[in-house]
C-alpha cells in the first residue's frame, strides 16, 4: 500500500471524527461521550450479555466494566447474572437508559439528516452509495479466519448452516456422509485443517482442507453465511484454503460444487479454477474444478 493511500484514510478518519462529534464529551447534545452512548445503544432493548458486548465492539474487558460501572452509577442499566448461566453476566436497561437510548436514536437521526441536508439530491446518493461502500468493506477487513477444530460448536454451526441452505436449494438432497467427505478425522491435522471465519465473534463462514500425500488437496464445505455476502469474504477464505493446501505440499487443488450453487460457480472461476471431468463420484456435484498453485512471493507494498 502506498503512503498516499495511508494519507487519505487519516484525513478521512479525521473528517468523520469531527462531523459526527466523536470528539465531544455530550455526544448528540446528552450527558455522556461516544463511548457509553455507543455501548447504551449496544445493550438494546432486550439487553445483551457483557461478553457479548465486548467481542461485538472489540474492547477489552477493563474499559468495557468502567463503562459498564458509569453506565450503572447514572442509573441507566443493571448488571445482573443469566438465568442461563450464573457465571455470565447480563446488561439491561433501566427506564431512564430506555429514555435515553430513544433519545439517542432520535438524534442520531437528525445528525444523518444534517448531513444530507447542505448536498443536492445526486450528492445525496453518491455519499450513501460511498457510506455503503465504505461500510462494506470495512466489515470483511475486521473479519478473522481461524484454524479451529471441525468438532468445535462453531464449526459445527457452520456445517450445519451450509447443509441446511444446499437442501434448501436443491430438491436432491445432501448427505454429508455420502460421496466426498469430510468428516472431523479428514480436515484435522495432520490429515487437513478446518477454518472458521468470525465478525465480531460470530461465526459467518467456514471451509476445510483435505491434504493427500501423491494427490491434490481437496477445498470441502466452503460457506459464506447470506448476511456476509457482497464483502469479498468468499475469495478471502478461498485464498486462505489455497494457501492451505500449499503449505500442505500441493501443488494442485481440486473441489467440485453444485450447479444450484450459482455464487460458487462464478467464484471459483474469476479465481483462476478450470473446471475439469468429474475426479470423484461426489452424488451432490455437478461441476469439478482444479487450480494449479503458484508459489506464493513476498507482497508488494
Amino acid at each position: 500500500m502506498s503512503d498516499a493511500m495511508v494519507e487519505q484514510i487519516r484525513r478521512f478518519n479525521r473528517v468523520v471524527t469531527e462531523r459526527v462529534g466523536a470528539l465531544d464529551d455530550r455526544f448528540l447534545g446528552l450527558e455522556r461521550p461516544l463511548g457509553e452512548a455507543r455501548l447504551l445503544w449496544e445493550i438494546g432493548l432486550d439487553g445483551s450479555e457483557v461478553r457479548v458486548l465486548r467481542s461485538r465492539l472489540g474492547l477489552d474487558s477493563g474499559y468495557v466494566s468502567r463503562l459498564l460501572r458509569s453506565l450503572q452509577a447514572a442509573g441507566l442499566i443493571k448488571l445482573a447474572a443469566s438465568g442461563r448461566d450464573r457465571r455470565v453476566r447480563v446488561a439491561r436497561l433501566t427506564a431512564a437508559g430506555r429514555r435515553e437510548r430513544l433519545a439517542l436514536d432520535q438524534r442520531s437521526d437528525e445528525l444523518a439528516r444534517s448531513l444530507l441536508a447542505p448536498l443536492s439530491q445526486r450528492q445525496r446518493q453518491r455519499l450513501v452509495a460511498a457510506m455503503r461502500d465504505v461500510e462494506r468493506l470495512l466489515l470483511c477487513g475486521i473479519v478473522e479466519i481461524r484454524v479451529v477444530d471441525p468438532e468445535h460448536a462453531d464449526a459445527q454451526y457452520c456445517l450445519g448452516e451450509y447443509v441446511a441452505e444446499l437442501n434448501r436449494r436443491s430438491t436432491r438432497g445432501f448427505d454429508p456422509s455420502v460421496g466426498a467427505t469430510a468428516l472431523p478425522h479428514e480436515v484435522r491435522p495432520p490429515a487437513g485443517q478446518f477454518f472458521v471465519a468470525y465478525l465480531h465473534g460470530e461465526p459467518i463462514g467456514c471451509g476445510g482442507v483435505k491434504h493427500h500425500a501423491d494427490t491434490p488437496s481437496e477445498i470441502k464445505r466452503m460457506w459464506i453465511a447470506p448476511q456476509a455476502r457482497g464483502l469479498g469474504l468468499g475469495r478471502r477464505l478461498l485464498e486462505k484454503l489455497e494457501d492451505c493446501a500449499r503449505t500442505g505440499g500441493a501443488r494442485v487443488a481440486r473441489i467440485e460444487t453444485s450447479a444450484v450453487l450459482t455464487e460458487a460457480l462464478a467464484l471459483y472461476r474469476s479465481a483462476g479454477w478450470v473446471e475439469v471431468p468429474p475426479f470423484n463420484e461426489e452424488p451432490f456435484a455437478d461441476h469439478w474444478f482444479e487450480k494449479v498453485l503458484s508459489i506464493r512471493t513476498a507482497a508488494a507494498t
